[in-house]
């Protein structure tokens, strides 16, 4: 499985971004997903994640209640809609992937098998 982040930039704080991640092949429910990020300097760190079968989604705290993901599955598709952005929020965000994840190690980077090439998001104040 091959993923790919795009979606994003450049955005003033308080702004807004929605990155897309593409799978090269249709995953089913029994997936689980999630969008980590790095900034400089920094070790990757969980951002959220949707949990295969039970549907569950997990976030970090830092983005409660300003980021959300989703997924569509028919479309082998998956988002990180960002909302209300602070200059924290700059890093590069990556997509992961994994058939074997379960619901304590979501937010874990080593349960992922698979990652995409990370997308730069930079939030200017």
């Amino acid at each position: 499985v091959q993923l790919q982040a795009s979606g994003g930039g450049l955005v003033q704080a308080g702004g807004s971004l929605r990155l897309s991640c593409t799978f090269s092949e249709r995953l089913g429910s029994s997936w689980s997903v999630a969008w980590f990020r790095q900034a400089p300097g920094m070790e990757r760190s969980f951002v959220a994640g949707s949990h295969r079968n039970s549907g569950r989604f997990q976030y970090a705290d830092s983005v409660k209640g300003r980021f959300t993901i989703s997924r569509d599955n028919a479309r082998n598709l998956m988002y990180l809609q960002m909302n209300n952005l602070g200059p924290e929020d700059t890093a590069v965000y990556f997509c992961a992937a994994g058939s074997t994840v379960i619901l304590s190690s979501l937010a874990s980077h080593s349960a992922y098998a698979y990652w995409g090439l990370g997308t730069q998001v930079t939030v200017s104040s």
